[in-house]
């Protein structure tokens, strides 16, 4: 990879915007490197605020004297955020370029990140909400432009590298920012776990206002505001669907009413897509087969890695009685292997199949979880330990082969809508897979209630719970193989 010193002596502290070629030409080969630098720091910014704010909670609920269900609003709001703010990137990226898209996104989450570190000490918990919701609509937009940024600026041969050298920062980031937060939170106050993304942030901005290129043309098309309100509503009934299972049942009216919503208007959003020219997604990405079958894999991606996050320190406390350092300690070597085998995992998909190197990734996961299932009722903690290390390791092989294979064969127009649909689906899978895993293993304790190690029994369930998710996705890789359309 190219040095990414700068090679002249003296540059003005912020130069004028510039095309892609003249940038091109005044960096060389090293360019694209830069961009990426800039991706992955925009990237580690949203990260950071997704995956520190859990710490915080039971100092806010103190400082706010609110319970559990009301605190869980900062994290099923960001998260909610999240995946709605990715809907409208491809139209914002056609109406305004790459550069003002990753500049805005860039700055709303600096800006609400400093107004959260800022203004907590007077403003009530629903400001602290609403703080949340526009770090996680800030992070839903900027979450696909790097692997956008990978597939315009790199050839074939290097697109595996440079998504897991992208990959490397952004699995590196949740893995440190939960001991970063602790250590602001211990040396001031829960609010300080806002500065947290804030240097990383400035970081991108002002690198970005440098390296990222002018649009070469914008195309001005009308906002499809009803796909993206039906998407929205669509999402939102999922999500408030599943995590009502917790305290309702599976038929309860309001479960049963939050379910139809869902289906409804996912069908309406397909009948509205199919009848305007321009559609917030286009169904026609759906003909291809590699891409529809990719974004099953990359919902069980998601759905594995929140779920298994969840699940195994919550197993250890509960189930096997470890304290929360031991339950928190056994994860770290497993956050390590996910960090450092992902860039190899680049540069395997770039040498061989990345079909080949997803398929290995997702049975790796699969015998983890099979392995924490079976082994549930007394497993070891070095056994625990083991069993992440080669989970992680397959979730590493994962995300740069499969995200190189879900997007080679298209075409450049589509790339844009292509990228936040898949992002979009992991995002999904990852607030569904939480709460999916929540209440299933709610329900399984119910049904081993009174029965010896039924709570170990409860979690070994809930591991089958995402095997099975693998599973699936081991059958939508092998039809990714072949290029024929989608029988329906």
């Amino acid at each position: 990879m190219p040095s990414l010193m700068p090679q002249t002596a003296s540059m003005p502290l912020f130069p004028a915007p510039q095309t892609a070629d003249t940038l091109r030409a005044q960096h060389g080969e090293r360019y694209p490197w830069l961009v990426l630098l800039v991706m992955a720091l925009g990237i580690i910014s949203a990260v950071l605020c997704t995956t520190s704010f859990a710490v915080a909670i039971p100092a806010m609920m103190q400082r706010y004297g609110i319970g559990q269900e009301q605190a869980q609003w900062t994290m099923t709001g960001f998260m909610a955020a999240m995946a709605v703010g990715m809907l409208p990137a491809p139209w914002l990226l056609e109406r305004i370029g790459f550069r003002k898209l990753f500049l805005g996104s860039s700055a709303l989450l600096l800006a609400s990140s400093l107004a959260g570190a800022l203004g907590a000490s007077w403003m009530g918990f629903s400001g602290i909400v609403v703080v949340r919701i526009l770090q996680g609509v800030a992070a839903g937009v900027m979450q696909p432009l790097g692997t956008l940024a990978v597939m315009r600026l790199f050839q074939p041969h290097e697109q595996g590298r440079a998504s897991g050298i992208l990959g490397f920062g952004i699995v590196l980031a949740p893995a440190v920012a939960p001991s970063l937060g602790g250590m602001l939170l211990d040396m001031f106050s829960w609010s300080a776990i806002f500065w947290l993304g804030v240097p990383t942030g400035v970081a991108a901005l002002w690198l970005a206002a440098r390296w990222l290129p002018l649009p070469r043309e914008i195309t001005r098309r009308s906002f499809d505001w009803i796909g993206v309100l039906l998407l929205t509503g669509a999402t939102l009934a999922m999500i408030e669907g599943i995590s009502s299972l917790q305290h309702s049942g599976l038929l309860a009216p309001g479960t049963l009413l939050l379910s139809a919503a869902a289906v409804i208007l996912l069908g309406l959003f397909v009948l509205h897509a199919r009848r305007i020219e321009h559609p917030i997604i286009r169904l026609e990405l759906f003909q291809q087969a590699r891409f529809s079958m990719s974004v099953v894999v990359f919902f069980a991606y998601g759905f594995g890695i929140y779920a298994s996050s969840y699940l195994i320190p919550v197993f250890m406390l509960q189930a096997l009685h470890y304290s929360a350092t031991a339950a928190g300690t056994a994860l770290v070597p497993s956050g390590i292997v996910l960090a450092l085998v992902i860039p190899v995992a680049g540069r395997m998909a770039d040498k061989y199949s990345p079909l080949l190197v997803t398929a290995i990734g997702l049975a790796l996961f699969f015998a983890s979880s099979v392995m924490l299932a079976v082994f549930a009722t007394y497993i070891s903690y070095s056994e625990i330990v083991v069993a992440t290390i080669v989970g992680r390791f397959g979730l590493g092989m994962i995300l740069p082969a499969l995200s190189v294979a879900a997007l080679r064969t298209l075409q450049p127009a589509q790339m844009s809508q292509a990228s936040v649909v898949t992002s979009y689906a992991r995002q999904l899978g990852g607030v569904l897979g939480i709460a999916m895993a929540a209440v299933f293993v709610a329900w399984r304790e119910m049904a081993y209630q009174g029965q010896p190690d039924g709570v170990a029994h409860a979690y070994g369930d809930g591991f089958l719970l995402v095997a099975g998710m693998y599973l699936v996705a081991l059958l939508a890789a092998w039809f990714m193989r072949g290029g024929r359309k989608p029988a329906c």
